[in-house]
């Protein structure tokens, strides 16, 4: 048995790099936009921290909403790259710029008008509450530059232009450490504004986004660069098409996270001191996690492409290796998070302004957290990389959503308000709970074959000849 079968050949470790890194360093440098507000924002204590905490849970669940439309135009933009249909990608360009700006309004008009609604979501502290609402009044203007962002960079992405939204990342985190610094403590002549300039800060650095993507965009004439009738020039039939397949992706986010919410409201109730060390976690798990969502892209350029030029026996070979690679990845990545965890978290220790259950929350937190990435990140590639890419983006959904909300949020309710279990043992809960279904439920269907579902003609034919075959 050659291990090439299962871990890759050099050709597929030379791609997979290729297309891999630059999205990881660009999801780590995203991340940094969190981890620096976070860091900073620590200073001011730890009700400020956890307000930063939930208030940015709203935008978080706009964004998981704007990634499940990216999710779903990769359907499409990975499949028509590859017979170089490129008006057909505009097309879906188009469709996606005015559906990303419908939900990112949405979001922000709530945020806007209704911010105490928000944090009362989380928390009932009127100090709590009292801070969030300055930070959501403010940061809510972000959204709309971060859906652009995301839409303009998934069609890059998916065109095999990974570099450019890696460097306009960069740029936009020294951006938003410089400004947040400055506006956060009244730094470089600029006013000392607290948890507003955090905001404040963000919406700079986050509308500075899709201005660079347009203008290196114009100057490399890449596949962002066509006439404007080309986004427009989609009609009945191309929405159905689009949304047929985009819908299940959009309902599978946007109730994922909905049921992240419900959890995040479950830890919130159990004291803000424990939230605010699940925030600290969190921030440095989403540069973990920038890993695998490269290697997510990755999967889904490779096997999406294969798929659109009808090269099915090549697409399913090379989804088997990404399957093999994630948890040998969560359990490397998993470990070395855990031997790094106390000079992480001491970056937020910084004087007195967290309290100590604070800090021994985050440490215990990652441990446990750090070691079940292992098996949580193998759904997350089987559905984002090759159930979407192949074209089915029912079944990922349903095991997604089953395994949360109905095992997963129950089983931490349970342990939260039945057993009344200490903080630690109610995460425990919910994790394992929808994390050891959803993975058992994805991998028998990777097995199935069932997620081959060509969006071209010629994908269409390669699958009739593979299943041909003796």
């Amino acid at each position: 048995m050659k291990l090439s079968r299962y871990l890759g050949d050099r050709p597929f470790w030379r791609v997979t790099l290729t297309l891999a890194l630059p999205v990881a360093i660009q999801n780590v440098l995203t991340s940094s936009f969190q981890l620096v507000d976070t860091m900073m924002v620590s200073r001011l204590g730890d009700v400020t921290l956890s307000a930063v905490g939930m208030a940015a849970q709203w935008g978080w669940l706009g964004f998981v909403m704007i990634f499940g439309l990216c999710s779903g135009m990769s359907v499409f933009v990975s499949q028509y790259w590859g017979i170089k249909d490129l008006k057909g990608i505009r097309r879906v360009l188009g469709i996606g710029i005015l559906s990303s700006l419908v939900f990112s309004l949405v979001f922000l008009l709530v945020a806007f008008f209704a911010p105490g609604w928000v944090l009362r979501l989380f928390n009932k502290d009127a100090a709590v509450i009292a801070v969030g609402c300055q930070y959501l009044r403010i940061v809510c203007f972000s959204y709309p530059a971060v859906a652009l962002t995301n839409i303009l960079s998934v069609v890059l992405r998916n065109t095999e232009r990974v570099k450019l939204p890696m460097y306009v990342s960069m740029c936009t985190t020294v951006a938003n450490a410089i400004v947040d610094y400055g506006l956060i403590f009244g730094k470089f002549g600029l006013p000392e504004l607290g948890v507003r300039g955090a905001a404040l800060a963000t919406c700079i650095s986050a509308w500075l986004g899709p201005v660079l993507i347009l203008v290196f965009s114009a100057i490399e004439k890449n596949m962002l660069m066509g006439p404007v009738k080309e986004l427009l020039a989609f009609g009945p039939k191309n929405l159905k098409l689009f949304f047929s397949r985009a819908t299940p992706v959009i309902l599978n986010e946007f109730l994922w996270a909905l049921g992240i919410l419900v959890l995040n409201i479950i830890y919130s109730n159990q004291g803000y001191e424990y939230y605010a060390g699940m925030t600290i976690f969190r921030t440095f798990a989403d540069l973990a996690f920038a890993f695998f969502v490269g290697l997510g892209n990755a999967c889904v350029i490779m096997v999406g492409k294969s798929i659109g030029q009808g090269k099915i026996a090549r697409s399913i070979a090379d989804a088997r290796r990404f399957s093999v690679l994630t948890p040998l990845a969560g359990l490397l990545i998993g470990l070395v998070t855990i031997a790094l965890r106390h000079p992480l978290i001491s970056i937020f220790a910084t004087g007195d302004s967290l309290s100590e259950l604070t800090l021994h929350t985050a440490l215990t937190v990652t441990v446990f957290c750090s070691l079940e990435q292992m098996l949580r990140n193998i759904p997350y590639v089987q559905v984002v990389g090759v159930f979407r890419s192949g074209g089915d983006t029912l079944h990922g959904m349903l095991y997604d959503l089953g395994s949360l909300w109905l095992v997963g949020i129950p089983a931490a309710l349970i342990a939260a308000h039945v057993f009344h279990a200490p903080f630690l043992a109610v995460v425990i809960a919910a994790y394992l709970c929808e994390d050891i279904p959803k993975t058992i439920l994805c991998l028998w269907h990777f097995t199935s074959l069932r997620w081959v579902m060509p969006v071209t003609p010629e994908g269409r034919e390669g699958l009739k000849k593979y299943k041909e075959q003796p």
